[in-house]
């Protein structure tokens, strides 16, 4: 059954493909989402955030969406699709414009913005995000808006993000494989955003960290508007491999003990506390340390928050995030890792669990694991309000690879 207003997103893991659908509620200023239909599908062709398999991957799309559509008793719409990796790239263009008339126009803004995009990004890639970070008008800088304005030079700079065209195309054609479209790609550290961070956060400035199953991202927020994304080939699949190699276990064995005895901080395990290990034909009953276990994962976390700590001091934002560190994903899940993140940042932290603009079926993804398809959902409900306001308007959307509220998101 079609129902107006439904909205889906769906976020392709490396450990998990999650899909979410959900019904537009709020308006253009203040949307939202109602939670409708929930799945998830452990099966997944997702490697480091490119397809490896498109017909694992297809069949996880399935089993995914068939379970969330059912939950909701709707059929879902095309999908918003969250992209991660370390295919993504990002730089910064800057693009300058005269003002013909006496005050700047929405048109005016355009033309610049595409100035700015107008770049080679490199053989094989594709502008997934473009970003205007500030705008100038003469010699008056740090302009969110510049629309009625008056002045005769108008500059911008653009943050741009893009993809690996083979990564999102193969992705793409999972999703049609298994009957749906992707209406858009969206990077999974700005999707979590909408769903975790608050008004207050962006503002003061804090850094976004997505601990994946395959790769880690993360995104820098100042003064309200993201300031810098990266992704690291580091990430949840390095833990169980350390822990396959640390205890002898298969990795199947080692995702179980991850999960249920796993801890990010080592101070918080008794260190008298035994766990027993999956027994084998040749090892018999064996046990270890649970402090063991928690210190394989407590180093491997510790390097890969290092390395974010490493870009935050390089990109010159190093004690100055108020804000301090958000932790989401399926990392997030670890007891101890905001009290790791606090000693690695020497800042506050906190674990990000989707709360912001959604309502319905919340209690089904209330887990820092459901930011990205719940920011997904979000992001979608966003672009159908606006759709909708500028038909009512009768203002043609104007095409462009600057969405007009994308500043307002990130």
């Amino acid at each position: 059954m079609k129902v107006e207003g439904i909205v889906a997103g769906l976020d392709l893991g490396s450990t998990r493909t999650c899909a979410i659908i959900g019904q537009v509620t709020g308006d253009v200023r203040v949307s939202g989402v109602k939670v409708l239909g929930v799945g998830v599908s452990r099966e997944t062709g997702v490697r480091r955030g490119v397809v490896r398999d498109i017909e694992e991957t297809t069949r996880s799309i399935v089993d995914a969406m068939r379970d969330a559509e059912r939950m909701a008793g709707v059929q879902a719409p095309d999908l918003y699709c969250g992209i991660a990796g370390e295919h993504i790239q990002v730089r910064t263009s800057d693009g300058l414009a005269s003002v013909t008339g006496e005050e700047i126009l929405r048109a005016d803004v355009e033309r610049v913005n595409e100035v700015a995009t107008a770049i080679s990004l490199g053989p094989e890639r594709d502008l997934l995000h473009s970003i205007p970070q500030e705008y100038k008008v003469d010699a008056q800088d740090g302009i969110s808006d510049p629309v009625g304005m008056t002045g005769l030079r108008l500059e911008v700079q653009m943050y741009l993000v893009s993809v690996q065209t083979a990564a999102a195309q193969n992705l793409r054609k999972s999703v049609q494989r298994a009957g749906y479209r992707v209406q858009q790609l969206v990077l999974e550290p700005l999707a979590s955003s909408l769903a975790v961070l608050t008004q207050e956060e962006r503002e003061l400035g804090c850094a976004l960290i997505d601990l994946g199953g395959g790769s880690t991202g993360a995104a820098i927020f100042k003064d309200g508007k993201v300031q810098h994304v990266m992704s690291l080939p580091y990430a949840g699949s390095h833990l169980t491999s350390d822990i396959v190699q640390g205890l002898s276990v298969t990795q199947v064995d080692a995702d179980r003990l991850k999960e249920k005895w796993g801890v990010a901080y080592t101070p918080l395990v008794d260190p008298d506390e035994s766990i027993s290990l999956p027994s084998t034909p040749g090892q018999g009953v064996r046990q270890a340390k649970r402090e063991l276990l928690a210190h394989i994962i407590h180093q491997r976390l510790d390097e890969i928050l290092g390395l974010v700590q490493d870009e935050i001091e390089k990109r010159g934002f190093a004690g100055n995030l108020p804000a301090g560190i958000v932790v989401t994903g399926g990392g997030a899940h670890l007891p101890g890792i905001v009290e790791l993140a606090r000693e690695a940042f020497a800042t506050p932290a906190r674990v990000g669990m989707p709360h912001q603009g959604i309502s319905g079926l919340v209690d089904s993804v209330q887990a820092p694991r459901y930011a990205v398809p719940v920011g997904l959902a979000l992001f979608a409900a966003h672009e159908t309000l606006q759709s909708a306001a500028d038909t009512a308007s009768g203002v043609e959307r104007l095409i462009s690879p600057v969405k007009r509220w994308l500043q307002d998101f990130f």
